[in-house]
C-alpha cells in the first residue's frame, strides 16, 4: 500500500503542474487522471478510481474527435471497474463501447479485443 500512496503523491504533484501549464482539455491531463484512477483501483478505492477515470474520459472526449485505442482503453477501464463494483448494468455499455472502438482500430486478433470480449462475457453472465 505504501508504494501506491507514493505513486499517488507523485501523480498529484505532476497533475497540478500540468494543470497550470496546459489547457484543461490537454490529453496529458487525461493520461494522468487515468493513471491516478488505476492506482486507486489497485488500492480497492473504486469510487475514487471512478472519479478520476470519468475526469479522464471527459478530457479525452473533448480533446480528440476520433476514436483512438487510448480512448477505448479508458472505456475498458471504467467497464472493468464497474464490474469490480458489481454494477454490471453500468459496466456493459462501457465495455461494448471499448470493443467497438478497438474493433475499428485494431486487428481482430489483438489481445485488447480478446480482453474486452472476455470481460463482456463475464458481465453478461452476472446480469
Amino acid at each position: 500500500m505504501g508504494e501506491h500512496s507514493k505513486a499517488l503523491e507523485y501523480y498529484e504533484k505532476s497533475i497540478k503542474i500540468k494543470e497550470i501549464s496546459l489547457p484543461l482539455a490537454h490529453p496529458d491531463l487525461a493520461t494522468f487522471c487515468s493513471c491516478i484512477g488505476g492506482v486507486y483501483s489497485k488500492m480497492g478505492e473504486y469510487s475514487k478510481a471512478l472519479e478520476y477515470y470519468e475526469k479522464s474520459l471527459k478530457i479525452r472526449e473533448k480533446s480528440r474527435p476520433s476514436t483512438p485505442p487510448d480512448l477505448a482503453t479508458l472505456y475498458n477501464n471504467v467497464g472493468q471497474l464497474y464490474g469490480k463494483m458489481e454494477e454490471y448494468s453500468k459496466a456493459l455499455p462501457f465495455l461494448e463501447e471499448a470493443l467497438g472502438i478497438f474493433g475499428k482500430s485494431l486487428p481482430s486478433t489483438h489481445i485488447n479485443i480478446k480482453i474486452v470480449m472476455n470481460a463482456i462475457d463475464r458481465v453478461k453472465e452476472k446480469l
